[in-house]
């Protein structure tokens, strides 16, 4: 069974194309995951199908209402699935979220817009709390793409090329190597000779010192 990952937002129209690329959409073409997108104003009852609403205690901004939200997820929800709110005081994403989630056989995203959501549907309806970054997006939708694109990948047969997500930056808790390609000299640039020696102990030797030299002037925190 693929894994299926349901998203709910106000802004459907703004996965179409990312989820019809790359890798990812090859992942979705082969059926190895499904991705279904809905726009949760299909879940409002009023006429104008409101989903805001003016905060309590006063405020700026508008906050996301409960019903439409209670009643998507109940509807969408299957058991044991994972119920997941994209939002800037989340617990940070990490390649180990990241693999963990690809495991899943069903996750529903909540897609957050305005000044967030009504705490009851936190408290109610969510089981996970996830953000992408320190900074605050103008809807959590691409919060979710980046999510769904994080998962995918550790999804067998996505890739294609398994062997790739043992090098890549962070899955090792170090920051990527230098890569070169052809041609091996480019406006006096060259490529390292160590990459030409066809010595794969040695390069392997010079990449693993590359990823240690940029991790402690990038991201000397993650050495701790």
């Amino acid at each position: 069974m693929p894994l299926q990952i349901d998203v709910l937002t106000l802004f459907p129209r703004m996965l179409d194309g990312f989820l019809g690329e790359s890798i990812l959409g090859k992942g979705i073409e082969s059926q190895r995951l499904s991705v279904k997108v809905h726009d949760l104003r299909a879940w409002t009852t009023d006429k104008h199908k409101t989903a805001d609403d003016r905060p309590f205690g006063g405020g700026a901004g508008m906050v996301m209402k409960p019903d439409p939200v209670f009643a998507a997820i109940e509807q969408l929800q299957t058991p044991g699935c994972r119920r997941i709110y994209l939002t800037p005081d989340g617990v940070p994403l990490s390649p180990a979220i990241a693999e963990d989630l690809s495991k899943q056989q069903h996750i529903v995203f909540l897609s957050g817009h305005y000044e967030g959501i009504d705490q009851r549907i936190r408290d109610g309806v969510i089981d996970q709390e996830l953000s992408i970054g320190d900074y605050v997006l103008t809807n959590g939708t691409l919060a979710a793409a980046v999510v769904i694109d994080a998962l995918s990948r550790f999804i067998p047969g996505v890739l294609g090329e398994e062997k790739s997500l043992t090098h890549e930056s962070f899955t090792g808790k170090l920051l990527d190597f230098p890569q070169y390609t052809r041609p091996a000299e480019f406006r006096g640039m060259s490529v390292p000779d160590v990459l030409l020696s066809g010595n794969h102990a040695e390069i392997e030797k010079w990449r693993n010192a590359k990823r240690l030299e940029k991790t402690r002037l990038v991201r000397p925190d993650l050495l701790k």
